[in-house]
C-alpha cells in the first residue's frame, strides 16, 4: 500500500512529466549528448548560470534556444564584440521629446534565457554589466533598480582555444557561473542521423513547443532547494572547499559562494535523480562542472587535480 497520499502522488506524476519532457526538448536539440543535457537542467534547476567553452559549430547556440523554448520564456541573443558597449546589454535611458521626460529602453538582459555569445570577446567593462544581473537578477542605470525575470538564466560561451582579440574572463565573472561544460563532438552514429534530419529541413516543431507554463519552473526550482543535505555531507562540502585553498598547483581557492553553488547544484543532482536527499556521490559527480569554472585552472588540468582534491578528502559515512 502506496504511504503517500494523492496530492503527493499527483505531484510526483507532474514532476516526472515535466522532467521528462525538458529532457525530450533538449536531447532533441543537442543529438547524443544526454550527460550534457543533464548537468544543463541541474544548472537550470538551482538557478545557476552556465558557461559552454567549446569550439564553434557544436550545438551551443541551438542547445540555449531550446532551453528557452521548452521553459515558456523569451530568448535574447548577444553577439560580444570589442566595440559592444554596457548599456547594450543592460538598456539605456533616452529623452523622449513629447513627455520632456527620459525614458528607459530595456536591453536583451531583460529576457527568461540570455545567450552571451564568444562573452570573451567583449571588454571588461561589458562584462561587467552582467555582474549584477547573474548575482542578484536586477540592473542599475541611472541609479534606478530594474529587476528582471525570476527565471533568468544566462548561457555564455568561449572558444577555448582562440586568444587573439579576447579578455580572459575576470575570476569574479567567473564565480557567477554555476558550472563550465563543454560539449565536445557527436558520435558518427548522431552525425548520421544529423545529416539525414537536414535533407528538406523545416523547423522541428517539437523543439519550439514549450514544455512549462509560467511558474512552473519557479516551482520545481523551490522543490530543488528543499533537497535535505544532511550536517555530515555540508562539512564535506566545506573540507572539500578548504581543500582547493591549499593545493598546490590552485591559484584561487574555492569561495564561499562557490560552497553554495556546489550544494545548489547537488541538491538539483539528486532531484533529477529522484532522490529527498543529497548523498556523496551527487557531490562528485558534479565536482568537475563547478570547479572548474572557478579554481583557475588550465583546462587539460582540470580534472585531473579535482579528481585528485576529492581522493584526498574522507568521505563521510
Amino acid at each position: 500500500m502506496s504511504i503517500l497520499t494523492d496530492d503527493a502522488q499527483t505531484n510526483l506524476a507532474l514532476k516526472g512529466t515535466l522532467l521528462e519532457g525538458i529532457r525530450a526538448a533538449l536531447n532533441r536539440a543537442l543529438r547524443g549528448k544526454a550527460d550534457v543535457v543533464e548537468k544543463v537542467i541541474a544548472c537550470l534547476l538551482a538557478r545557476g548560470h552556465l558557461l559552454l567553452e567549446d569550439l564553434p559549430g557544436l550545438g551551443k547556440t541551438t542547445l540555449a534556444k531550446a532551453i528557452a523554448f521548452a521553459v515558456g520564456g523569451n530568448f535574447s541573443r548577444v553577439q560580444c564584440t570589442p566595440d559592444l558597449l554596457p548599456g547594450d546589454i543592460t538598456g539605456f535611458s533616452v529623452f523622449n521629446q513629447k513627455t520632456r521626460e527620459f525614458e528607459f529602453l530595456s536591453g536583451p538582459v531583460f529576457s527568461d534565457v540570455l545567450l552571451a555569445d564568444e562573452i570573451n570577446r567583449t571588454t571588461p567593462r561589458t562584462q561587467s554589466a552582467l555582474l549584477e544581473a547573474m548575482a542578484e537578477r536586477q540592473v542599475t542605470v541611472d541609479n534606478i533598480r530594474h529587476t528582471l525575470t525570476p527565471m533568468f538564466f544566462v548561457v555564455a560561451t568561449q572558444n577555448p582555444f582562440e586568444h587573439h582579440g579576447t579578455y580572459p574572463l575576470p575570476e569574479a565573472q567567473l564565480d557567477r557561473f554555476a558550472m563550465k561544460l563543454a560539449v565536445g563532438y557527436p558520435e558518427k552514429s548522431d552525425e548520421l542521423g544529423l545529416l539525414a534530419a537536414a535533407i528538406g529541413y523545416v523547423d522541428d516543431p517539437l523543439i519550439q513547443k514549450s514544455v512549462l507554463l509560467k511558474g512552473q519552473l519557479a516551482g520545481l526550482q523551490e522543490q530543488v532547494s528543499k533537497v535535505l543535505v544532511q550536517p555530515n555531507l555540508q562539512e564535506y562540502l566545506v573540507d572539500l572547499g578548504r581543500a582547493t585553498r591549499v593545493h598546490p598547483k590552485v591559484t584561487l581557492g574555492l569561495s564561499p559562494r562557490g560552497l553554495l553553488i556546489w550544494q545548489r547544484v547537488a541538491q538539483a543532482w539528486a532531484f533529477l535523480k529522484d532522490r529527498p536527499f543529497v548523498t556523496p556521490d551527487d557531490i562528485q559527480d558534479i565536482a568537475i562542472p563547478v570547479l572548474s569554472v572557478r579554481l583557475g585552472l588550465a583546462p587539460d588540468e582540470a580534472s585531473n587535480i579535482i579528481n585528485q582534491l576529492l581522493e584526498t578528502v574522507p568521505v563521510p559515512v
